[in-house]
């Protein structure tokens, strides 16, 4: 049994910024034998940020407007689960409940941007009538979600959690939507719960697992891209696949590693030509690392890509009925062409935004959240 959502309002201890300022100040630098990006992490560009970390960052200031939004903790099974529940303002018609799902590396920060046009588009220059209630929870081993004591949970158990979330909030209907494991955990929240999702949208259609004998030349020349895309930037999967631990030592000890091991992936896959600092501020940059050290989940949310390694090929055959939608961002990773989404799901409505990337909840909050209420528009009295 599920208890009660309480209040969650985290307060760092002070000990623990001492701690990593300390920690950040004494950074053993690695040689840089060419500047840029190619080989990962650019060093330049990292000991410019670390420095900012150590020396102006100010977590205080960016945990306080976190809690601005209503942010609660509640006990599914054997984890607490952080969520933020945020209700519509001034709903006019049916308000739909929509519980978004984040991937990796990030938490509820993803959405925390786009929360207020959801809940209050009239005031943002939408519709009233297209207000959510929002709930964006952070999967086990993620943000501020307690870490698993055992193996991970894979996407159709964390699934599984949000449906037993929606109904302790008394949502016995509702709405999803998701991009990078937020979009695979709404793929089977559809899959498994289709008599309570009215729609899902999601930001790809995943990666491949099963492919059958009938591809288009279309879906052939994509899975040729999704091979060279692994070869050329996956590494980081495999590591979180096979040896997740080992790297978890070296980030979990050095706040800079933990730096490098992310800013990476915020530049690689957002809308930003190259330049990190056009799709997010240090700060921004910051306050997602922040909270990766400050919780202690880099581990365990690495140890997720393990689990979800593990779910048999049949679970990714299955079609999804629920009526599906997809944004397809220009500067995502590998953007899936439609005959696959169509094979894979009830596919009623494929967008191809002019800006964003894998993160467009925080890049472009104002396209992301106009597709969501796009697509779930005919789906608010089903």
């Amino acid at each position: 049994m599920a208890d009660r959502p309480e209040l969650f309002v985290p307060e760092t201890d002070p000990a623990q910024l001492h701690d990593l300022r300390a920690r950040l100040h004494t950074t053993r630098w690695p040689d840089a034998p060419e500047d840029g990006w190619a080989l990962g992490a650019d060093v330049g560009y990292l000991r410019e940020l670390i420095t900012y970390w150590a020396e102006e960052f100010d977590w205080a200031k960016q945990e306080a407007a976190l809690s601005q939004l209503p942010r609660y903790r509640v006990r599914l099974g054997e984890s607490r689960i952080h969520f933020v529940h945020a209700r519509a303002v001034a709903p006019r018609g049916p308000v739909l409940p929509l519980v978004l799902t984040h991937g990796w590396p990030d938490s509820f920060w993803r959405y925390s941007k786009v929360i207020p046009l959801l809940t209050d588009p009239g005031a943002h220059g939408g519709d009233p009538a297209d207000a959510f209630d929002v709930v964006v929870p952070d999967m086990p081993g993620y943000g501020y979600s307690d870490r698993p004591t055992g193996p991970a949970p894979d996407s159709i158990a964390v699934a599984g959690l949000w449906a037993e979330l929606m109904t302790v909030l008394g949502y016995p209907r509702f709405a999803a939507a998701g991009g990078d494991i937020g979009s695979g955990v709404s793929r089977f929240l559809a899959l498994d719960h289709p008599d309570r999702v009215v729609a899902v949208h999601r930001m790809d259609g995943g990666l491949p697992v099963v492919v059958p004998d009938d591809v288009t030349p279309e879906e052939r020349e994509w899975l040729q891209d999704v091979t060279a895309w692994g070869a050329a930037e996956g590494a980081y999967a495999a590591m979180h696949r096979t040896k997740p631990q080992t790297a978890a030592v070296g980030l979990t000890d050095s706040p800079a590693g933990l730096a490098a091991w992310i800013v990476e992936k915020l530049r690689a896959w957002s809308d930003c030509d190259g330049d990190v600092e056009r799709a997010f501020t240090k700060d921004e940059i910051l306050t997602n690392i922040t909270i990766y050290w400050l919780t202690d989940t880099i581990g365990s949310a690495m140890r997720m890509y393990r689990a979800n390694a593990a779910i048999p090929p049949e679970q990714y055959a299955r079609r999804v009925e629920v009526p599906s939608g997809f944004s397809l961002f220009p500067a995502d990773l590998v953007r899936t062409p439609r005959a696959w989404l169509d094979r894979m799901a009830n596919t009623v409505r494929v967008t191809e935004p002019v800006r964003g990337g894998h993160f467009a909840p925080f890049e472009e909050p104002e396209l992301y959240a106009q597709e969501l209420r796009d697509f779930f528009r005919p789906f608010r009295t089903a």
